[in-house]
C-alpha cells in the first residue's frame, strides 16, 4: 500500500459499496464507505503501542483498515472479518499481511485457530442496530469474550440507539460525534472491565 493511499476512497470503491448496500442494506448499513474523518477518529481512539492483536469487524472496502495498517506496530496481528465474498477477496489482495475471515460471530473460534489467547482491541463497523437482537447479542458476547481485561472495543453507529446496550456489556469511556461522514456517525469507545 502506498503511503499516499489515504483519502476519501476511490470512485470505484464508492460505487461498489453503493451496489452492495442496494443488495443487502441490513448487512452493509451505509451507502458509502467510512470517511477519512471517521476512520481517523476510530483509529486514534486506540493506544497502538499496547496492541498486539486486533480484529476489525465489517472491514468492507478497507476504509478503516488502511488507517489501522499505518497506526499499528509492525508485529501486531490483524484479523479482518467481512461477510461479503467479493469485498473479502479484495481485502485479502489489498492487505496480504492480514488474515481474513467471513463470520464475526465465530471470533473466538478464529482466535483458537490462529493461536491467539485474546485481543487487545476490536474495531467494528457492523450495523448492530440493523441486526436481530439474537445476532446482536451473540456478536457482542463474542467480542467481550475475545478481548483481554481492559481491552478496547471501538465501534461506530449512525445513532445513539446502541448506547444503553453497549453500556451493559462494556465500560463506556466516551462517544465521539463525527459530522463529516455520510451519514454522520457516533464512535463508541468502550473497554472490557477488568475481572
Amino acid at each position: 500500500m502506498a503511503k499516499g493511499d489515504i483519502g476519501m476512497g476511490t470512485l470505484q470503491e464508492k460505487l461498489l459499496f453503493l451496489y452492495k448496500f442496494s443488495r443487502a442494506p441490513q448487512q452493509i448499513g451505509s451507502v458509502t464507505p467510512s470517511s477519512a474523518f471517521l476512520a481517523k477518529k476510530m483509529v486514534d481512539s486506540v493506544n497502538w503501542e499496547k496492541v498486539n492483536g486486533v480484529a476489525e469487524l465489517g472491514a468492507g472496502t478497507g476504509a478503516i483498515t488502511k488507517y489501522i495498517q499505518r497506526a499499528k506496530k509492525d508485529d501486531t496481528r490483524v484479523l479482518l472479518f467481512e461477510k461479503d465474498t467479493e469485498l473479502r477477496g479484495r481485502l485479502q489482495e489489498r492487505f496480504a499481511d492480514c488474515d481474513c475471515y467471513e463470520d464475526a460471530g465465530r471470533l473466538q473460534a478464529v482466535l483458537r485457530t490462529e493461536g491467539i489467547d485474546s485481543l487487545d482491541c476490536v474495531i467494528s463497523g457492523l450495523p448492530y442496530f440493523n441486526f436481530p437482537p439474537s445476532l446482536r447479542d451473540r456478536l457482542l458476547s463474542e467480542i467481550a469474550a475475545s478481548l483481554r481485561p481492559g481491552g478496547r472495543f471501538v465501534a461506530f453507529q449512525y445513532s445513539q440507539q446502541m448506547r444503553k446496550r453497549l453500556s451493559r456489556q462494556f465500560a463506556m469511556e466516551r462517544i465521539h460525534f463525527v459530522p463529516f461522514n455520510v451519514p454522520p456517525a457516533f464512535v463508541y469507545v468502550c473497554r472490557k472491565e477488568e475481572g
